[in-house]
């Protein structure tokens, strides 16, 4: 009768270890699949556009350029017309759409485990309007191209306002005792509102017709600006919260189950919750301030690769990083080649297409925050 269960036991663990080992290739299995399509969404990206350019001299010259390998003739791989496209305009901007793209997925992430909330984005805090009202004020008072500070542009005062706003929302939530997850919710609806409020005051008295043309298109969001000069800052800044919020999974997870077990198991929320808040508005200041409001990525993405994944974020974190920056590649080669001769405002495009699927997953979807 022991030798009975004590066989029966083995296969028991025999078979558990088998389902781990066996999700575990699934998910390797998945990365990679995502690494390539994000490679392969890079060398479509600089193919396509108002000036279309084979696959196959874009893979030559993108090669040349980054490792020095010489892959046909080598005066087609350093001058002329394609060159010029890929390596100047489109390169650094589909580099700077992926680096968008994962900062706020990475930030949506973090969030929803931070305030427990399916609804939460990265632009809880506040930082979109924070930004937006720093914007405004350096757009219609004359800032962005005057004095020492305004020559950094209004990138510098749409992150000032982006971070003023988070600290505001931290401070807000954080009165009268421990911070809570409603109370954040609470708070960055205020400032939300007192920020927008003060953006729309600052346009009223205006009288700046093209200022307010600047403001409009810079909500909009775009990555048309995008230089080298600009990627190495938001590049550092992402690259670094993603390495540090893929060591806090098992963190993330304890979010997920409450404040009592957490308690339990010795974790102090209260103190990582504001610590992920204000890493998470670092990094979405970064990205608002160089690439306008974009919203929804931080919303949708992650709604997306929780259904299929799952909610442990060990699986769930590098899922989501990776299929934000596809979904940004795609969005930008769609708004720059819907119209012809012309673009429209990355954040248009993804609202056209983000409300719809959002609206799809909820209607479909009726699963309970925490779980599959």
């Amino acid at each position: 009768m022991a030798s009975e269960i004590d066989t029966n036991h083995i296969k028991g663990t025999s078979r558990n270890c088998n389902s781990i080992l066996k999700n575990r290739y699934i998910f390797i299995s998945i990365i990679i699949l995502l690494i390539a399509a994000v490679i392969f969404s890079i060398i479509i990206s600089i193919s396509t556009g108002q000036v279309s350019i084979p696959f196959t001299e874009s893979c030559r010259i993108l090669i040349y350029q980054l490792t020095g390998i010489q892959i046909g003739d080598i005066s087609q791989l350093t001058s002329g017309m394609f060159v010029d496209i890929i390596w100047q305009i489109r390169f650094p901007r589909v580099l700077l759409a992926m680096i968008a793209g994962v900062g706020l997925a990475l930030c949506g992430t973090v969030m929803r485990a931070a305030v427990q909330n399916p609804l939460a984005d990265p632009y809880i805090l506040g930082i979109s309007s924070g930004a937006s009202l720093g914007a405004t004020f350096s757009i219609m008072i004359g800032f962005s191209a005057t004095g020492i500070l305004g020559e950094m542009g209004i990138a510098f005062w749409a992150f000032i306002g982006a971070l003023m706003a988070s600290v505001l929302v931290l401070g807000l939530a954080s009165i009268g005792g421990k911070m809570s997850s409603a109370k954040l919710v609470l708070s960055g609806t205020v400032i939300n509102a007192l920020c927008n409020a003060f953006s729309s005051f600052i346009i009223y008295f205006a009288k700046d017709v093209e200022g307010i043309r600047s403001i409009t298109f810079w909500t909009m969001g775009s990555f048309a600006s995008a230089q080298w000069n600009k990627i190495p800052l938001i590049f550092i800044v992402v690259a670094l919260a993603v390495v540090f919020f893929l060591f806090q999974t098992r963190v993330m997870n304890t979010m997920l189950m409450g404040d009592e077990t957490a308690v339990i198991l010795g974790i102090n929320l209260n103190f990582y919750r504001r610590l992920y808040m204000v890493i998470s508005a670092v990094v979405t200041g970064v990205i608002v301030a160089t690439c306008g409001i974009i919203g929804f990525v931080g919303l949708i993405v992650p709604h997306i690769v929780r259904s299929v994944v799952g909610s442990d974020h060990k699986r769930f974190l590098p899922t989501a990083i990776l299929s934000g920056a596809i979904f940004l590649i795609w969005a930008d080669v769609f708004a720059r080649t819907i119209i012809h001769n012309g673009e429209l405002p990355i954040g248009i495009v993804i609202s056209l297409l983000g409300a719809p699927v959002f609206m799809y997953i909820l209607i479909k979807k009726s699963y309970g925050f925490g779980g599959k």
